[in-house]
């Protein structure tokens, strides 16, 4: 995030505090309550290791389905995107059948990363993913099962 200020410079906001206004936006809840993320160690001072929970869109094979990733932020982030990776099984045409890492190269989120992105942009597209056309319908892993 950078902050605009006069005479055509700006400031860009550090790692550690957009990482805390993300924190503070993730435990506030987001939107219709179906894209939630947190820490996954209160006690990481480096703020690295998040766990997103995304429950699948309506009208799709992913209805009612809680699938929960893991998003690990660098020490790049957010100059560079955070590994994302689905510990729910999940088959979509980004996401790798073997790992669940979600792949840049066909998810333009993190392909075409911005620096204003958040992770909870990043949840939010999966979700639209989700129920984009070619992923609508895929048959899907066992519930309950993970990578």
């Amino acid at each position: 995030m950078t902050l605009g200020g006069s005479g055509g410079s700006s400031v860009v906001v550090p790692r550690n505090f957009r990482l805390l206004e993300e924190l503070e936006r993730g435990e506030k809840g987001i939107g219709d309550g179906t894209v939630s993320y947190g820490m996954d160690d209160g006690d990481d001072i480096y703020m690295r290791s998040w766990t997103g929970t995304i429950i699948g869109p309506h009208n799709t094979v992913h209805e009612g389905r809680i699938y929960q990733l893991k998003l690990f932020c660098d020490k790049d982030y957010p100059d560079k995107p955070p590994s994302v990776r689905f510990h729910s099984r999940v088959n979509m045409t980004c996401v790798n059948p073997d790992t669940g890492l979600v792949d840049p190269r066909k998810f333009q989120v993190l392909g075409n990363w911005q620096r204003e992105y958040m992770m909870e942009y990043i949840l939010t597209q999966l979700k639209k993913e989700m129920a984009a056309s070619q992923n609508r319908k895929l048959v899907q892993p066992p519930e309950g099962s993970f990578f």
